[in-house]
């Protein structure tokens, strides 16, 4: 019987940390082209960027691993925040979570898109009918309910092996096939300055870092210490494996002198092309790329119903939204915040042309905004605790976030993310007060993983 249940309690954990992690692991199919766009091409300093990248994701995740304690029923930066500043407050992360997700459905069906469309170039003129068809498949499918976790997990699973075929041949292959130069004759930036403009645009690979802080709600047969543990094993790992691959790809690129890719091609498909050729591995890296793309995009599809549902009157948490937006379809599915997501995601896929190159900016706006919500609410508790070692990492990693957002808000347009946050907190916060403050908000996050439900049992 304790055999048993410790494999099972193995498969939970599989089958829980494989999922929680496809989007971070699927930005990694987009956040080193950002990198190297941002450097104009400069691929003598793209393994550098990347490793600024990586260790600002470490940061954060270091307050992750103690927020799990904090919080072992799940809740994420609502939660902190709230408990922090006041309920008020949780609207922020809140409103970035809503972005957030609106976002990671977009980019994600994008990327998608463009994975397809460099295996197959002939559907270049497609890209953005693509994009739309893909994105009303993955909500199509939310509509029929959740399907269980471990479908997810296995997606991932399945990139990662991939992934790391692809790296393996790499390495083996012969140096320097691709015809892009190391440093590019340029009137651009150079050096320390370059790699201080470039990381914060390759931050789009620290979405979704935080997943597992909520997620853990989702497991209800655990106890607390059970929940915390998950989710510090699944964050770690998560970690480890995006670390792995990041470095991989980046060190991969510049050894085999992948540069900015062509219009219908992407650079993980073009380094993956160079390390293996034209064959089937090339092809399986392609489908299994497009495929965690696009459970990245279910995932938000279902998370991001499921927060309104919560904040809405009759979902079991805020009441401030309308009661339309709690009302579930026969598959527990809240249908008419599936179609708010689905309309919104359709409109910037056509504004930006289905090209994800153009997302990532406002992209990591969006999930900064919240990071910084949930560090500074760590660090007001480590103050008080007079916990100095794990206040200064806080404090450290609050001022890398800050850098990151004011640098990305700086070249301009990615503004438009943090304005839309910021006006869904409001609007959420004066719905609040207009409801008389009802108790519950730092609940939101955790209700809305609720909902999502895993369907694993120990």
């Amino acid at each position: 019987m304790i055999r048993s249940l410790f494999q099972s309690r193995l498969i939970l954990l599989i089958a829980f940390a494989f999922a929680v992690m496809g989007d971070p692991v699927s930005s990694v199919a987009y956040a080193i082209e950002a990198a190297l766009r941002a450097l104009h091409g400069d691929l003598g300093l793209l393994v550098a960027t990347m490793g600024i990248v990586l260790g600002v994701i470490v940061l954060v995740s270091l307050n992750y691993h103690q927020l799990y304690a904090r919080f072992p029923e799940g809740g994420g930066d609502a939660a902190a925040t709230g408990t922090a500043f006041g309920e008020g407050w949780a609207f922020l992360p809140l409103g970035s979570l809503i972005v957030d997700y609106t976002l990671t459905i977009t980019i994600s069906v994008a990327a998608g898109a463009s994975a397809i469309i460099a295996l197959l170039p002939g559907l270049a003129s497609l890209r953005i009918p693509l994009a739309l068809a893909l994105l009303l498949v993955v909500a199509s499918l939310t509509w029929f309910g959740h399907g269980g976790r471990l479908i997810f997990a296995t997606m991932t699973i399945a990139f990662i092996a991939v992934a790391f075929a692809v790296i393996a041949r790499g390495f083996l292959a012969p140096a320097a096939q691709g015809s892009a130069p190391l440093v590019p004759a340029s009137d651009h930036e150079t050096g320390p300055l370059a790699v201080l403009l470039a990381f914060p645009v390759a931050m789009a690979l620290a979405t979704g870092v935080e997943a597992p802080s909520s997620a853990i709600a989702q497991l209800g047969q655990l106890d607390d210490r059970g929940r915390t543990r998950f989710g510090r094993i699944s964050l770690w790992l998560m970690i480890a494996i995006v670390v792995t691959l990041t470095v991989g790809l980046s060190v991969l690129a510049v050894r085999l002198r992948v540069g900015v890719p062509p219009a219908n091609s992407t650079q993980v498909a073009d380094i993956a092309r160079t390390a293996t050729g034209h064959g089937s591995l090339f092809a399986v890296f392609q489908v299994t790329t497009a495929i965690l793309l696009l459970a990245a995009a279910s995932s938000s599809f279902q998370a991001g119903p499921g927060l309104l549902k919560a904040l809405s009157a009759g979902g079991g948490g805020v009441g401030v939204l309308p009661t339309s937006l709690g009302r579930a379809n026969r598959h527990h599915t809240p249908y008419w915040g599936v179609v708010a997501f689905l309309a919104i995601s359709g409109v910037i896929v056509v504004v930006a042309g289905a090209r994800e190159q153009r997302l990532v900016l406002f992209y990591a706006v969006a999930v900064f905004a919240a990071f910084l919500c949930g560090l500074l609410a760590m660090a007001k508790f480590f103050r008080a605790e007079r916990r100095w070692l794990l206040l200064t990492t806080s404090l450290v990693g609050s001022l890398a976030v800050a850098l990151t957002l004011v640098v990305d808000i700086a070249r301009g347009y990615p503004i438009i993310s943090l304005i839309a946050a910021l006006a869904i907190a409001a609007t959420l916060h004066r719905l609040w007060v207009r409801a008389g403050r009802p108790r519950g908000v730092t609940e939101a996050e955790r209700i809305g993983e609720v909902a999502a439900g895993f369907r694993a049992r120990p």
